[in-house]
């Protein structure tokens, strides 16, 4: 029977269910079980696709081509094991999907209504990805107190009758505000995100308090006594950027250990350990990002990053996880410098102070002379470059300007350019439904023999994940490989080019792909391993380790 614990969130959303829901999946994991994990979200789109980044965050790419929220990233990161697009699920499938069975007649006599074919949905479409593994977590965006979530909730509640409460678990994310004109951690909104639940007949069996700080015992208390909840339920979830943190969300499943919280689930669950968890290697891991033994500066060239008055970082939090991954085999702290390429067009960033630059994917035309010119600058001061899809394309321009004296851009930014170095996939011509019709998922590369690309894999063929329309026009690729560029990775059919690199350069390589997607915290994506490497001194790195 397969085990099913829902996580809910109160309060606000961004509480930081994704990294709960993670962290409970890898302590399952540790403990000898197969463990997956489900995001619901409920908006009405099919698929996070279409959202903008600034606003919802990145697009998370699965191997088989779903386009997903960015909690399926945590997922993974910390399951440290590959997750299917089956895993995310949205209002807008599944109202499609009803409809269209509505259309040929599978509900031929019957009426069709939120209750019960919404929910029944809902259900059938986690059963479907639960298959063959043993417990599934179950993600619920936004609150407890948003109508758009009743529907989930109410389907999580009939799981928990037809199943057994044995087989279904409930936890509750919530915050602990602390105003600033009174200085106490407040515990009302909690109880208000508890009785919530209730309405929807769900009893929470856990509630992870998240905050600035660590819960007290006199909160713990008043939470219990007045929500009516099971002594030790309660549970402290402070943030892990505060002094005397680990400084990282991986230490989370370190945290809830403390409190011995597997070993309560577990029994929650009427289950029994598998096997005895070893936690040597995440911990040394946790140890690495807090105690590094070097530090180098990285310039991320962006665009999707001001949102009004704030920034929004988590735009390219794969990115910026994946630098992570790869500073801990080095033994080095990344220190992320956020710059808007539109600042560079500029002149107002002093890229001299960098120990290496990444341009990572986007879309459309602003900002993209400010990522070519920093790109030029790599390569002419021999900085340690790195491109991501739309950094290859960037890449291939800059290059085809100021070394091939061609005319050229991309026709995505300029449809009437010279030279249309980079140019839209003739399979994408005529496609005007903007949702999920990107090359998506996994694509193999051949590697050519004796490259850096060859030697950084270790493979003569590698499969990384892609996003995007545009490619490098196979007309141009004679003229930049005269000019010394080198395509060091193409498709089988090598038509498309995947991997670019520059001989001679300290490290001057770009894919089209998105490596990120693949690097996890104990086994860094090979790109980025080499990228990182490459801004250190090594001699300047004490005890500089070859592995984790």
């Amino acid at each position: 029977m397969v085990k099913y614990i829902f996580v809910s969130g109160g309060v606000i959303s961004g509480v930081g269910k994704g990294v709960a829901t993670a962290s409970v999946g890898r302590i399952l994991k540790e403990y000898g079980y197969k463990v997956t994990a489900i995001k619901i979200d409920p908006y009405i789109n099919c698929d996070a696709g279409t959202l903008r980044p600034t606003e919802h965050g990145e697009v998370w790419v699965t191997e088989d081509g779903g386009e997903i929220d960015q909690d399926l990233g945590n997922y993974e990161r910390f399951l440290e094991t590959p997750i299917l697009k089956n895993n995310a699920i949205t209002t807008g499938q599944i109202y499609k999907t009803i409809i269209e069975k509505e259309r040929r007649g599978d509900y031929l006599g019957k009426t069709v209504s939120v209750i019960p074919h919404v929910p029944e949905e809902i259900k059938r479409r986690i059963e479907e990805a639960s298959k063959n593994y043993d417990i599934v977590l179950v993600e619920i965006g936004g609150t407890v107190g948003d109508y758009e979530n009743l529907p989930f909730l109410f389907a999580s509640k009939s799981m928990e009758l037809e199943l057994g409460r044995e087989n279904v678990c409930h936890i509750l994310v919530t915050y602990m505000p602390i105003p600033s004109h009174i200085d106490e951690m407040k515990t009302k909104l909690t109880q208000l995100a508890i009785r919530l639940l209730r309405e929807n007949g769900i009893q929470p069996d856990f509630i992870f308090c998240r905050g600035r700080y660590s819960l007290d015992d006199i909160r713990k208390r008043k939470i219990e006594s007045s929500c009516n909840v099971f002594p030790n339920s309660v549970i402290s979830m402070p943030d892990v950027t505060g002094e005397g943190t680990a400084g990282t969300i991986y230490t989370v499943p370190l945290d809830l250990e403390k409190e011995k919280f597997g070993q309560r689930i577990l029994e929650r669950l009427n289950l029994s350990k598998r096997r005895e968890p070893d936690w040597k290697t995440w911990a040394e891991m946790v140890r690495r990002i807090s105690f590094a033994e070097g530090e180098v500066n990285i310039a991320l060239v962006g665009k999707y990053i001001d949102v009004g008055n704030f920034q929004l970082t988590d735009s390219y939090l794969s990115v910026s996880s994946a630098l992570q991954h790869a500073g801990v085999k080095n033994n080095v702290k990344i220190k992320i410098h956020w710059v808007n390429s539109k600042d560079i067009e500029k002149g107002s960033v002093d890229l001299s102070k960098y120990d290496g630059l990444i341009v990572p994917g986007g879309f459309g035309n602003s900002g993209v002379e400010g990522k070519i010119l920093a790109i030029e600058y790599a390569r002419k001061n021999n900085l340690p470059f790195l491109g991501l899809c739309y950094g290859l394309q960037m890449a291939v321009i800059e290059y085809a300007r100021n070394v091939c004296n061609l005319n050229a851009n991309t026709s995505e930014v300029d449809p009437d350019a010279e030279h249309k170095v980079i140019d839209i996939l003739p399979g994408q011509i005529g496609i005007f439904t903007k949702g999920g019709t990107m090359r998506l998922g996994g694509y193999p590369a051949f590697l050519k023999p004796d490259s850096l690309i060859r030697k950084i894999y270790g493979l003569n063929e590698v499969s990384e994940r892609h996003r995007h329309r545009y490619e490098v026009n196979p007309s141009y690729h004679k003229i930049l490989e005269e000019n010394g560029l080198v395509i060091s990775g193409k498709s089988p059919d090598g038509r498309l080019a995947e991997f670019i690199e520059l001989p001679g350069h300290k490290f001057f390589v770009a894919t089209q792909a998105h490596p990120e997607f693949k690097s996890y915290p104990t086994k860094p994506s090979p790109l980025f391993d080499a990228f990182v490497r490459a801004c250190v001194l090594v001699e300047g790195v004490k005890n500089y380790p070859k592995e984790i």
